[in-house]
């Protein structure tokens, strides 16, 4: 059954359930780390910047405590399921998941989710800290989804039976807040739309039995201006700049957060584990702030004053190669990934006095690294990622900026 998909935690959860016929499950994990970069004060997305004097860091990068309860009928069809995870670091706590869903059980087909949890986007957005073979997540879903998770209502739409092709479809779409976790409460009305079309695991047997899943996602939503004021990138005196438009018609306007995305997850079997290829592609528009392309957790003010919005045009990808040495103890991680937030002018068109800033910058990462998975309660991670900006006319992007990150993380679960 569609419940137990043995890739996610929920999965995990609901097949431990049935192994045993209890009604909860309590896990969790901890990541305790040491991180070395080029430079004190660096700014990156391997785990937050550092401080202004240091470059190496002793962290605690997650602590996990999830609880997992399922309620079953007398035929063992599941009723409702209810999550909730904390995060506990030395930085303090707070709730990663608290939500419910429920079940129909006469077709088999339906199930809504209500509360907080990951927004159905992608495939790395959706995919747990504590099985992902990097240590972070992409520059890109961490700027476009901060925290990844949202609060608002989901149907999801799949047989639970499996027995055809048609029923290895699945079907996702929800609405939600919109700012995510990023923020504290709702800051407009407008909501938005996540949708995620889905092919799960399939073997192709023309492949050599390699193992398929792919998807398509989709959201529609946007931020409320609060502002007269709203900055777009256009063609002005034979030169992209960001425009100012200052028409009254902008204030109560909803500006665009609207993005399209590909993804694919194929792996080829072998003698001592297996070949993984990872790939997603996103683009679309995203509404932000100057000196930043990430989603506004709440509404920038400053001085009192509603800041203006930019809207900007992007694009952006990831590529996994994934392969085990020899055992399934040993993994070898490669990873490139590139986020472009302002896909309309690059290089040395990007100065200050166009109205351009690092928000505009693209960003490419190539990431490498081993996992060694000494049992199932116990994995080690070595992992260094080479980060490259492109370069710019803006002050302090002339050239590359020093942000390698090298990480050492132990992962204790249960």
């Amino acid at each position: 059954m569609d419940l137990v998909d043995t890739t996610n935690q929920m999965g995990k959860g609901m097949l431990s359930i049935y192994e045993r016929y209890n009604r909860v499950r309590i896990s969790g994990y901890i990541q305790p780390q040491f991180q070395y970069t080029l430079q004190e004060g660096a700014e990156t997305f391997a785990g937050g910047n550092f401080s202004p004097m240091s470059n190496n860091r002793f962290t605690l990068r997650r602590g996990r405590l999830r609880v997992d309860y399922a309620h079953l009928n007398k035929n063992n069809d599941p009723t409702s399921y209810f999550v909730f995870q904390f995060d506990g670091t030395e930085r303090g706590v707070a709730i990663r998941d608290f939500w419910g869903r429920f079940y129909e059980n006469k077709f088999r087909i339906f199930a809504l989710t209500t509360g907080m949890f990951a927004r159905p986007f992608g495939h790395e957005v959706n995919l747990s800290s504590a099985n992902r073979e990097s240590p972070e997540r992409g520059r890109m879903s961490q700027l476009l989804m901060r925290t990844e998770r949202d609060i608002g209502m989901m149907l999801t739409v799949t047989s639970r039976k499996s027995l055809s092709w048609s029923q290895k479809l699945k079907l996702d779409v929800g609405v939600f807040n919109g700012q995510g976790m990023s923020g504290t409460s709702e800051y407009d009305s407008h909501k938005d739309v996540i949708g995620r079309i889905s092919l799960k695991p399939t073997r192709i047997h023309a492949l050599g039995g390699a193992t398929l899943s792919a998807a398509i996602s989709g959201y529609a939503g946007g931020i409320t201006s609060q502002s007269e004021t709203v900055y777009k990138t256009r063609m002005k005196e034979n030169a992209f700049r960001a425009v100012k438009d200052s028409s009254d018609s902008n204030y109560a306007k909803v500006l665009p957060r609207k993005y399209a995305g590909a993804d694919f997850q194929i792996f080829f079997p072998n003698r001592t584990g297996k070949t993984e290829f990872r790939a997603e592609y996103v683009f679309g528009k995203q509404t932000a702030t100057s000196g930043s392309s990430e989603t506004p957790g709440v509404y920038p003010v400053s001085n009192g004053v509603k800041d203006p919005l930019y809207v900007r045009n992007f694009n952006g990808a990831y590529f996994y190669f994934l392969q085990h040495l020899g055992s399934l103890n040993h993994l070898f991680v490669l990873k490139y990934d590139w986020y472009d937030p302002n896909s309309k002018v690059s290089g040395n068109a990007l100065t200050n006095t166009a109205g351009f800033s690092k928000a505009d910058l693209r960003f490419d990462t190539v990431g490498m690294g081993y996992v060694y998975v000494a049992n199932e309660s116990l994995k080690f991670t070595l992992y260094y990622d080479l980060v490259r900006n492109e370069k710019s006319a803006l002050k302090g992007f002339e050239k590359d900026v020093r942000d390698d990150v090298l990480t050492c993380r132990v992962q204790y679960s249960f």
